[in-house]
């Protein structure tokens, strides 16, 4: 099946299968493919957090709002966090960024302010959300991306001072009962003509 056919036949989980399974192989591919996720002048201003432990799932499942089954339900929750100060992004960048890209920092990014540069870090952790969400469906592994979610409840529990959460994703078996399966509710997109334009 193409790249393009497993991107049609996609969709996002609303209901997990519980005793579905994502095999361990699965979950380190998917670790390693986020980590060469591409972010604006190899900023990489992220980690991602997966938990697999059915305690912790429980633990952030009731601070998940209305997505609290899905990640119950999931075999994994993969969270997306961004770092919180931009002190911090300088440092990492002096350690790991070459020349060209510090000074485009420092340029032209950093006289924005810091509001703008923390709006420019979180894109890049969206740019990852992409490559995850493609990455499942070529592997035809169900995934639901969640900001509804109570992002701070989800950093008092994770502990990670340095970092703030942005949102989550579920990846899992999708429940052979779930009515966003395409067969009962088929994909929904605007047409191309509407989004698509050729200069």
């Amino acid at each position: 099946m193409s790249f393009l056919e497993k991107m049609q036949s996609r969709y996002t989980v609303k209901k997990y299968n519980p005793d579905g399974i994502v095999d361990n192989t699965v979950i380190e591919q998917l670790k390693e493919i986020l980590r060469l996720s591409p972010s604006s002048i190899n900023s990489q201003p992220w980690k991602f957090t997966f938990v697999t432990n059915s305690e912790a799932k429980a633990q952030l499942a009731e601070v998940s709002l209305f997505n609290k089954e899905k990640v119950i339900g999931s075999q994994c929750v993969i969270v997306f966090q961004v770092l919180k100060k931009v002190e911090d992004f300088e440092k990492q960048a002096a350690e790991n960024l070459p020349e060209g890209q510090r000074n485009y920092f420092l340029n032209f990014l950093k006289p924005k302010g810091e509001a703008a540069i923390q709006s420019w870090m979180s894109n890049q952790v969206y740019i990852s959300l992409g490559v995850l969400m493609s990455a499942c469906g070529q592997m035809g592994i169900g995934c639901t991306p969640m900001e509804g979610i109570n992002a701070d409840r989800y950093d008092a529990y994770l502990k990670q001072d340095a970092y703030k959460t942005l949102f989550a994703v579920c990846i899992g078996e999708g429940a052979g009962d779930d009515t966003n399966r395409l067969e009962i509710k088929p994909k929904s997109r605007l047409k191309a003509e509407k989004v698509i334009e050729e200069i």
